[in-house]
């Protein structure tokens, strides 16, 4: 009796284990194309990702580049202050999205060309991704709105 309780125990035991295994898989080829990193403009000109790697792009759009193209296809330039990337939307863009306003775009870069599948736009006038006003503060290009008035 005591060596089939041990023997039920460790199988029990080894079934938990393949079950944990087999769920811990499955969330991760789940997640996979669901993280998606953020890069600067200067970190994508500094080191350019591979064609199929889907990131987020942010910025402010570039004044004097947002061409709108046939159909719902829009061209424009995103910088960080020390360096610019082509991005190319086919879509309806956010209210708030224009030129000099703070944007994020998720997709991938194309010949050089960041093919963006969603444009996020600021959604106030102080709003600012936390990446993008890091970046901008590194290249001494933004200021906190709160330290202006001091």
């Amino acid at each position: 009796m005591k060596g089939l309780k041990k023997k039920r125990r460790i199988q029990v035991i080894l079934v938990a284990f393949i079950a944990l295994a087999g769920s811990t898989a499955l969330v991760g080829y789940a997640m996979r194309d669901g993280i998606n990193y953020f890069r600067a403009p200067s970190d994508v000109v500094a080191e350019p990702p591979a064609e199929r790697e889907t990131f987020r792009i942010g910025g402010l759009v570039e004044e004097g580049t947002l061409v709108r193209g046939q159909g719902e296809t829009i061209t424009f330039s995103v910088t960080d202050g020390g360096a610019s990337v082509q991005v190319s939307y086919t879509g309806v863009l956010p209210d708030l999205f224009g030129e000099g306003q703070g944007m994020i775009g998720t997709g991938n870069l194309v010949d050089g060309v960041f093919v963006a599948r969603e444009i996020l736009a600021r959604h106030d006038e102080t709003y600012m991704p936390k990446e993008v006003m890091d970046a901008l503060k590194e290249q001494g290009v933004y200021q906190d709105p709160a330290d202006s008035g001091s």
